[in-house]
Order: C-alpha cells, then structure tokens, then sequence
C-alpha cells in the first residue's frame, strides 16, 4: 500500500465521519460537496474533510482506495458510503441517522 492510500486509511479509521471533498466544509469548492456539508451540519453531527483540490495526490489515491471515481466521497465508521447524491437519498430515508448513531 501506498503512503497516501496508508494516510486516507488512517483518517478514514481514525475519524467517525470523514468526507473527501472540493474545498472545506467551511468553504466549499462545489455544489455537491457544498450538499455533503449541508447534510451533516443539519444532522448537527462532527465530521472531518479533507480538500481534494489542493493535493492531487490525495484525490487520486482517494478514487483508488474507495474504487469510486467522483467527488466528494463520504466515509462512515471507516466504510466508503457513497457520494453526494448517495449521501442526500440516505438522508431523506433515514438511514444515515442510523449509519451515524
């Protein structure tokens, strides 16, 4: 494993919700990571982002290590969730409240 697959590893354990996005959740880059931080600010829940835009080395090793290839991408207890419009469906049902308990 690569240092940065190793790195997105650690933070993706080491945080209860971690989200790979275009910016910060203070300022995003982008309307689908600008829903993303929506989502999780009205779930009044702590999250971590990271932004993609500044080091392309953690947006490629992102989309290798989730096998996924837009962003954002959204991790919950250290399992890859989905992106954006994955994130907002669970929402609507419910179940990322469940995911996040």
């Amino acid at each position: 494993m690569t240092d940065i697959l190793k790195k997105i590893d650690e933070e993706v354990k080491s945080n209860k919700i971690m989200v790979y996005m275009k910016g910060s959740k203070d300022a995003p880059q982008c309307g689908f990571s600008a829903a993303v931080v929506e989502v999780f600010n009205a779930l009044n829940v702590p999250f971590e982002t990271r932004d993609v835009l500044s080091d392309n080395e953690l947006r490629d090793g992102v989309k290798k290590y989730s096998n996924w290839t837009t962003i954002p991408q959204i991790f919950i207890n250290g399992k890859f969730v989905g992106g954006c419009d994955i994130t907002r469906e669970l929402y609507k049902t419910g179940e990322l409240q469940e995911l996040i308990k």
